[in-house]
């Protein structure tokens, strides 16, 4: 092994020159550059397509179908006026003492938690056994009366909206006549047709 010195430095890996394209013909890469003939690939920035782009053909997110109402408040999982609540159970709550304030804030501090920027849901999973002043920003049915039953009290921070039922106008009843005016009003005529029968006879 020959001594290493300045003269027979080299690197480890061995260097590749670079693509030296459109320099003539005698260069190995004239004449196309080596993007062949016409067709998109050989465009420039034909290689920095969007993501999901599949050659104009309809792409994947526009064949499937879609949940309807993309933009209402119903829309799930999609939808920008969805809303997002973080649930907490009573069982949870067996941690707190008696007497004790459950806010947020205080929910934060045990781990129930992650954030206080998002509403809290209080749902009636497991028994309450101690007195808590509860507030939270929303709750179940079960859970209120479960507090309630415990002797604790449940407080909102938002109150809960009441959807309206739309009720639709019945048509107008017509009053339609009774069995026996009818049967009456059928039973004139015929009784009066042999009068009308002789009123030609009594002028002659």
């Amino acid at each position: 092994m020959s001594e290493l010195n300045l003269s027979n430095l080299q690197p480890a890996q061995p260097r590749e020159d670079r693509k030296r394209v459109g320099r003539g013909m005698g260069s190995g890469k004239g004449r196309y550059s080596g993007r062949g003939i016409k067709g998109q690939k050989s465009r420039a920035g034909s290689h920095m397509m969007r993501a999901g782009f599949e050659g104009g053909q309809m792409p994947l997110t526009m064949r499937i179908p879609k949940l309807r109402g993309s933009t209402s408040k119903d829309a799930m999982p999609v939808g920008p006026f969805r809303t997002y609540t973080q649930p907490v159970n009573l069982k949870d709550l067996e941690r707190f003492a008696a007497g004790e304030e459950v806010t947020p804030e205080s929910l934060k501090a045990k781990g129930l938690i992650r954030t206080v920027r998002k509403d809290v849901k209080l749902l009636g999973v497991g028994d309450l056994t101690k007195k808590l002043k509860i507030t939270v920003h929303a709750a179940s049915a079960t859970a209120r009366q479960k507090v309630e039953a415990a002797g604790g009290t449940l407080t909102l921070l938002k109150e809960p909206k009441i959807k309206k039922v739309k009720k639709h106008k019945a048509a107008p009843k017509t009053e339609e006549p009774e069995v026996d005016e009818v049967a009456a009003e059928v039973e004139e005529p015929a009784a009066n047709a042999p009068a009308q029968a002789d009123a030609p006879a009594a002028e002659e």
